[in-house]
């Protein structure tokens, strides 16, 4: 009971008012068809929104697929993207997760060059932050976190103290609702 209540506080003074831009991440499932993808992107393109992030992938039903991605706007701009998106052929089920309750992740993968100095601190806030090394050397030291956005740049830029970010790899971020099964 005490979570819950503490999450209803941090949803409530987290909510943006009212034609403030916020992000928003966005479950839709649409039809694995070839195209499909294309004219999702397309509508986010002819009407100059912007995509941060976008991932897609088989669901659970091989004929569906799930995309999932990251837009920011108000109110008004994510209902008319709702809109616009449910009038494609391709589109089952248009989802706004943002505000709800869900989890979400995110994967990074960063390649550091390391010098012994480096290894322990480095350690120490890949343990805290539940990471694994992937490679341990040192002049391709290769690091795997999962978390939301926040918390994976804050590791970005924790490690970026112990060695040098030769490469960063981001899925961009994924989400499903807690509960029930929605959007069928």
């Amino acid at each position: 009971m005490h979570c819950k209540k503490i999450r209803a506080m941090l949803l409530h003074l987290s909510a943006a008012p009212i034609g403030y831009a916020m992000r928003h991440i966005i479950a839709i499932l649409l039809q694995n068809e070839a195209g499909s993808l294309a004219r999702v992107a397309g509508l986010f393109s002819s009407r100059a929104y912007n995509i941060e992030s976008l991932s897609v992938a088989p669901t659970e039903n091989p004929a569906v697929s799930r995309l999932t991605l990251v837009t920011t706007g108000n109110e008004a701009v994510l209902a008319q993207i709702a809109s616009q998106l449910r009038k494609l052929v391709d589109v089952v089920s248009v989802e706004d997760l943002t505000g709800d309750g869900h989890i979400e992740r995110e994967l990074l993968l960063v390649k550091l060059r390391v010098t012994p100095a480096g290894i322990e601190g480095l350690s120490r806030v890949i343990t805290e932050s539940d990471g694994r090394i992937l490679s341990g050397a040192l002049a391709n030291f290769v690091v795997e976190v999962t978390s939301n956005e926040a918390l994976a740049s804050r590791f970005l830029a924790q490690v970026s103290q112990f060695g040098e970010v030769l490469e960063v790899v981001r899925s961009g971020a994924l989400g499903i609702r807690q509960g029930p099964a929605t959007g069928r």
